[in-house]
């Protein structure tokens, strides 16, 4: 497995103690989840039915503010797994560092991979992969400039899974254009990635595509269930994405305490630049928080942001030890 944040069992193995007993942060997954309440019984028992998938796709299109066409998958990280199905192996080139999983997944296809820094190095490419706001250093590429890109490339990824709080910045309601593909996570705004959900946004001809090689029932019933009723609750999207803005200026005024330079983020997660990025990560744990370190960068540290008022506590006195 690549190295992916969420490796909580290894902090484990190492420090010990269980899972309950640790507080992770090394994801950029939303530590006060959605309340979801309870589920139908129906959700766990029937085959979900075409109208109620249908019925998830509208609420998507809802939260999303577009009318283009909709697969719901299992996460984002579905999508990425099915993108070498849209078209014969050719040349990729991946807007980079950003997550792993584009560069191995779409090499172990048969396409010919190149990582680039920046996006005027992307035309030419059979297919342009841009992840924005960026993972791991919350880079932002303007709307204006990645339309710029669908005449000069054959088809334009962009992955959205960290814009839900950033509505503006996304091209969700440009995705019924020819060669734009726009992915989106459920599972880290709404703080459930067990519940494994996720949106492909796109032109009619990919979708249909995707909705095929996905199977007849890509999503749970409780996923289906669960998804319609946040992807509607306005209300509760805005007042978590006002407490998530406060939240990182309170994160990030503790990480200058300990002389922790703010490289970038998201309303997600912060990475920060420190002396030592693993003796950072083993002092947390000691207190069993649990940080993400990147082994092609020894002083990038990255920190989700605590949920409850406990758990900013135990952040603190670790950081003050």
């Amino acid at each position: 497995m690549r190295e992916h944040g969420g490796n909580l069992d290894q902090a484990q193995q190492r420090f010990g103690g269980r899972a309950e007993d640790w507080i992770d942060l090394s994801t950029g997954i939303n530590r006060l989840p959605y309340p979801v309440g309870e589920v139908s019984a129906r959700a766990w028992s029937a085959l979900p039915s075409r109208a109620e998938i249908e019925a998830l796709h509208r609420a998507a299109g809802h939260a999303y503010r577009t009318g283009a066409p909709i697969v719901a998958l299992g996460g984002a990280q579905a999508a990425i797994q099915l993108l070498p199905q849209l078209a014969r192996p050719g040349r990729a080139r991946i807007l980079a560092p950003t997550y792993n999983e584009y560069a191995g997944v779409l090499s172990a296809a048969g396409w010919e991979v190149q990582e680039v820094g920046e996006l005027g190095a992307l035309p030419g490419a059979d297919l342009a992969i841009v992840v924005n706001p960026n993972n791991p250093d919350g880079r932002r590429s303007a709307p204006q400039d990645l339309l710029a890109l669908l005449p000069r490339v054959g088809r334009l990824v962009v992955d959205e899974s960290f814009s839900d709080a950033d509505p503006q910045s996304s091209l969700a309601p440009e995705a019924d254009r020819p060669g734009l593909l726009i992915l989106r996570s459920f599972g880290k705004f709404y703080g459930l990635a067990g519940l494994r959900l996720g949106f492909a946004i796109a032109h009619a001809a990919d979708i249909d595509k995707l909705a095929a090689v996905s199977g007849p029932w890509p999503v749970s019933g409780a996923a289906i269930e669960i998804g319609c009723r946040a992807l509607r609750d306005q209300t509760w999207a805005e007042a978590t994405s006002a407490r998530l803005a406060r939240d990182c200026v309170r994160l990030d005024a503790m990480a200058h305490s300990r002389s922790w330079r703010l490289i970038g983020g998201t309303p997600l997660f912060r990475l920060y630049e420190t002396a030592d990025a693993v003796a950072a990560q083993e002092r947390l744990a000691r207190s069993h928080i649990w940080s993400r370190v990147f082994a092609q960068q020894p002083t990038w540290l990255r920190l989700g942001l605590p949920g409850s008022e406990a758990e900013w506590t135990r952040l603190a006195e670790a950081l003050a030890r």
